[in-house]
């Protein structure tokens, strides 16, 4: 018999049929508190007992049928966590048995009290990384890492939107350390200080009427040839073919409900211009081992040193998730945190 877990487990499987919104209007509506057998941990898997599990962008996609990858009815949601490995399936998982690890939840999701891991996909934790910072070590971190080498791919500038996100402050940090010269685009006013003091060059609002005229003089200057997109609106795309030659657009994300217009084709022909998408998910599966081992290491020394941290909104227990998640994710103050 499995483990039994406390669980904020999917009400349905498989995709949704149609668009979703980036954040659902209720998540009673495709979750449920309740108790959920998991699977004993087989071959290379470890148990893992959750202490913190952080609410992503991603999440809300998923559970929505939105996402890369079908839902699995009555299986715990959450991508990614920390926690304390309590047993492991197989030689491969033992050494990990007592140890704190950031894990991702593929054998089961992270928003319960316990879930199945890949022992290949956990990571062990300095005694140095807090508890937030190690839950949130995956998705951002490793996509941050990603994102600065594709945009120093272009040169020494790039622009990101999302840019006052816990994702974009990575990126800034990371960037303004490696020396370049990061444009960030914001959606409201009131946030360019401090994005300048993490890392912008540049600080965009993308609201303001004299967005693209401020957007012109500084691709200008500083000629940005990557564009890395979590926003996916009309601006951006205004944005793109401001851009020189060669220039590429990066999507990552769907933060707009928006379906911007591709108003100048001749770019992608004579002008050499392209759009790719970015799956961090993808990227961890295709990594060579090496690779993966050094941008792991690069991440938890940035916690370690306090170079990076996680602004946290609130956290919030498991029996009390599904009433307190979106009030606590609409105040964009940072990440939402659950703890069981």
């Amino acid at each position: 018999m499995g483990q039994v877990t406390q669980a904020l487990a999917l009400r349905e499987g498989g995709f949704a049929k149609g668009p979703r919104p980036q954040v659902p209007g209720d998540l009673h509506a495709h979750l449920e508190l309740r108790e959920i057998e998991l699977p004993e941990p087989g071959e290379g898997q470890v148990l893992v007992e959750v202490i913190l599990s952080p609410v992503n962008p991603s999440d809300f996609f998923y559970l929505q049928g939105a996402y890369g990858q079908p839902r699995q009815q009555g299986h715990a949601a959450g991508f990614e966590g920390c926690g304390r490995v309590i047993a492991a399936g197989g030689a491969a998982g033992e050494k990990l048995v007592g140890k704190r690890v950031a894990f991702l939840g593929s054998g089961s999701g992270s928003w319960a009290t316990h879930a199945v891991a890949e022992a290949a996909l956990c990571i062990p934790l300095s005694d140095a990384v807090r508890d937030v910072d190690g839950a949130a070590l995956v998705v951002n971190p490793l996509t941050a890492v990603a994102l600065v080498e594709r945009g120093r791919a272009g040169g020494e500038a790039f622009i990101l939107n999302a840019a006052a996100s816990q994702l974009g402050r990575l990126m800034l940090g990371l960037a303004r350390d490696e020396g370049l010269k990061p444009i960030a685009v914001i959606r409201r006013p009131g946030e360019e200080d401090a994005l300048r003091e993490a890392g912008a060059t540049e600080v965009l609002v993308s609201s303001e009427p004299d967005f693209m005229a401020k957007a012109q003089a500084a691709i200008k200057a500083l000629k940005p040839r990557v564009l890395l997109d979590a926003v996916g609106d009309q601006a951006t795309a205004d944005l793109f073919f401001t851009m020189p030659s060669g220039a590429a657009w990066v999507s990552y994300g769907k933060m707009s409900e928006e379906a911007p217009s591709l108003t100048q084709m001749g770019q992608f022909i004579f002008m050499g211009k392209t759009i790719e998408g970015f799956w961090l998910s993808r990227e961890l599966l295709s990594a060579p081992p090496e690779r993966s081992a050094k941008v792991i290491a690069q991440v938890q020394k940035r916690f370690a040193s306090g170079a990076w941290s996680t602004r946290v909104a609130e956290e919030i227990p498991l029996d009390q998730a599904l009433d307190r998640i979106l009030p606590a994710y609409a105040s964009g103050a940072g990440k939402v945190m659950i703890r069981p």
